[in-house]
């Protein structure tokens, strides 16, 4: 339980009581919901069922001083096999015992029920052929009916596959939604859940659709009008509230706006456009029209699926990006507002001092450090592992031109895990237990991937001794970390040298090692990274590579040519452009950041970054030479165009280079194994330490 001692009075108003019709929250930190964290399970082959991994996420959360839980969508039909939630009632009966363990540490919990995604229904690749074909589609429907969750409010395209029209919902299944809504409610009430949230007026999902015009072209009684449009979002509460009683709270989960410029393009972040989605004026008259149709609170913030970063922000959205906007909207209700998007402990505590909002929204956060609102309490801020809003572990649903959704299926299977935290949801794979014989281990490379596994190492029990060439920790991620718009990865290297000192490490800088045999150790884990690629393109040599260009040791012009629109090179070019200068990114795919694994939010903001300020891209193009005046390019028609440039940055793509290669006392980690993202490192070295 929370011990008030050492806070920072900063931070003093987030730790007070608030409540949500009569339930009262002990204090304003609100555990905002994630995909993959429901406790019926997510995607799961088997069916719904009561998920003990979120189960166990959520109670050590709750012993971690969080006011509000709310578990991640729960939906009213199971994806597989069809079956209503309701129709299953041992779930609830476990559900029961459950909260009588959430409720020992003080927190309260809503459950959060969805009506459905409709044209934001992530197909993925793999199910997206099968859908299309009639007969394929007619055969796995008692499986997977695809035509039910891509169910709109009218026809339109997928927003994932954009050559596949969702079918228009009918009357008949809104309304076996609605009910399902009030029976689903009532067996959370009855298990002890002292609130349900409705998802979601809220990110362009189902709900959304329906009350948005440029979605919904319907001409019956939940199509046309302001109240028709709302019409699916009140009955849905209103059924609630019959079934459970008037006292039961039913928060609403309400983007105030949906920061769209048109199909699958948003708005920049101070940006001058005309809204298509739901604009604020419409949004003030909305929030009073669900407050007074029975809704309890409104956990808010902005977006859809075609501006989705403001709802899931990457790290070049700003922080708080969200709370003007659900501020401005609390004016228009008397109910309470939550509000999400990167939001800062203290800059949601002085929000919440000034009456702005009730809540502060946190989510990924919380997938990283269970621990951080009790660090936070104790005033050990610099303890908390930062979240870096990479996406790489909790929501990579990734996309690119003519490609739906082309996350991995385990991906897709199991949301909601950490890139950073390895054992978020995923407690019986990744786990630290002592060691059965404790051994000296030698780690080669003080990067990420090298001070994890030396961390992990002496958790166990091991000796761990460090070697780093250079004089600073951190390798290739310094340089990843050097834009201004990388803060939080600057944070979590001081993280993790910090993190190094509170163990018996003994870390030897300026330290190169290039014989392996060298070392007197039982167990030696190479973790030396990778070097850039140099493609055979005359005139190479006056590049500048992009690790020289982020750490500032090679200066570069006003107009630069970057070779290479992966996420490195595209990251780059938005750098170049933030400090005034003109860059063009030249790209032989057809689109830019075309790697499996990386969010849509986070592609999808520099895609639109660069469409909106008219960064040029040259697509499905390669670089025939390099010269002291620029690039010389070739279009996939054949064609060839000359680009002037005072510098060229040369981004595409790295290859392994391990000190040594793989043996029975050798272990090959991170980029020096496979290259991939932070998310692969750490992982890997899990896999490895885990074992030794």
């Amino acid at each position: 339980m929370e011990s008030m001692e050492r806070l920072d009075p900063t931070y003093e108003p987030l730790f007070t009581p608030w409540k949500v019709g009569n339930v009262e929250i002990k204090n304003r930190i609100v555990m905002c919901p994630m995909g993959g964290t429901s406790l019926f399970g997510w995607f799961e082959l088997g069916g719904c069922h009561f998920d003990r991994e979120a189960a166990a996420l959520f109670l050590e959360r709750a012993r971690n001083n969080v006011g509000l839980i709310i578990p991640g969508i729960a939906p009213l039909r199971d994806t597989f096999w069809g079956k209503w939630l309701w129709q299953n009632p041992k779930m609830f009966d476990e559900l029961k015992v459950f909260m009588e363990e959430i409720h020992k540490t003080g927190a309260k919990l809503f459950i959060q029920l969805t009506a459905g995604m409709g044209r934001s229904w992530a197909i993925t690749e793999l199910i997206a052929p099968l859908h299309k074909n009639k007969l394929t589609r007619a055969l796995i429907k008692p499986i997977i009916d695809t035509s039910h969750e891509l169910a709109s409010p009218s026809p339109q395209p997928s927003r994932w596959a954009h050559d596949i029209e969702c079918p228009e919902m009918t009357v008949e299944q809104i309304h076996e939604i609605i009910e399902a809504f009030a029976k689903t409610a009532k067996l959370c009430r009855d298990a002890g859940v002292d609130g349900v949230e409705v998802h979601a007026v809220h990110e362009g999902y189902l709900l959304d659709q329906f009350s948005i015009e440029f979605f919904n072209k319907r001409t019956d009684e939940y199509g046309g009008s302001f109240e028709n449009r709302y019409r699916f979002a009140a009955e849905v509460v209103k059924a609630i509230k019959e079934a459970c009683g008037q006292d039961f709270p039913v928060s609403l989960r309400y983007s105030v706006e949906s920061k769209m410029k048109g199909f699958c393009e948003g708005a920049m972040p101070g940006e001058s456009y005309t809204e298509v989605g739901r604009a604020m004026p419409e949004s003030e008259r909305a929030a009073k029209y669900l407050q007074d149709a029975g809704y309890d609170m409104l956990n808010a913030d902005n977006g859809t699926y075609d501006s989705w970063y403001w709802a899931h922000p990457p790290m070049y959205m700003p922080e708080n990006c969200n709370l003007s906007d659900v501020a401005h909207i609390k004016k228009f209700v008397d109910i309470p507002v939550v509000c999400a998007g990167r939001m800062d402990p203290a800059v949601g505590a002085k929000a919440v001092a000034e009456g702005q909002i009730d809540g502060v929204g946190v989510a990924r956060q919380f997938l990283v450090d269970p621990a951080w609102v009790t660090k936070l309490i104790e005033d050990r801020l610099e303890d908390i592992k930062p979240c870096i809003c990479c996406h790489a572990g909790c929501f990579n649903f990734s996309s690119s031109k003519g490609h739906a959704n082309t996350q991995d299926l385990a991906d897709t299977m199991g949301l909601s895990r950490c890139a950073l935290n390895p054992e978020t949801m995923q407690s019986k794979k990744y786990y630290i237990q002592p060691a059965t014989k404790i051994k000296k281990i030698a780690v080669i490379g003080g990067g990420i991937g090298g001070m994890e596994a030396a961390i992990l190492c002496a958790k166990r029990g091991h000796t761990v001794e460090l070697y780093e060439k250079s004089d600073r920790l951190g390798g290739v991620f310094v340089a990843a970390a050097a834009p201004s718009f990388k803060e939080k990865d600057r944070a979590l290297i001081a993280w993790y040298i910090r993190e190094l000192g509170k163990y018996p490490i003994t870390v030897h800088m300026n330290t190169e090692v290039t014989d392996v045999k060298s070392l007197v150790a039982d167990e030696i884990i190479v973790a030396t990274g990778a070097k850039a690629k140099q493609p055979p393109i005359p005139g190479v040599e006056k590049t500048v590579e992009a690790v020289d260009y982020l750490l500032g040791s090679k200066p570069v012009g006003e107009r630069v040519v970057v070779i290479g629109g992966g996420l490195t090179g595209c990251e780059i070019a938005y750098d170049l452009y933030l400090q005034g200068k003109q860059p063009t990114i030249v790209e032989m795919q057809d689109d830019l950041i075309t790697t499996k694994g990386i969010c849509l939010a986070n592609t999808s903001y520099l895609r639109d970054f660069f469409k909106t300020n008219h960064v040029p891209v040259h697509l499905e193009t390669g670089v025939s030479a390099i010269t002291e005046q620029g690039v010389t390019v070739r279009h996939k028609d054949g064609t060839e165009e000359a680009i002037a440039a005072d510098s060229v940055i040369l981004s595409v793509g790295y290859n392994p280079a391990p000190l040594a290669k793989k043996s029975k006392h050798v272990h090959v980690i991170g980029d020096a194994q496979s290259v991939g993202n932070l998310r692969t490192v750490i992982w890997g070295a899990w896999s490895v330490a885990m074992k030794l």
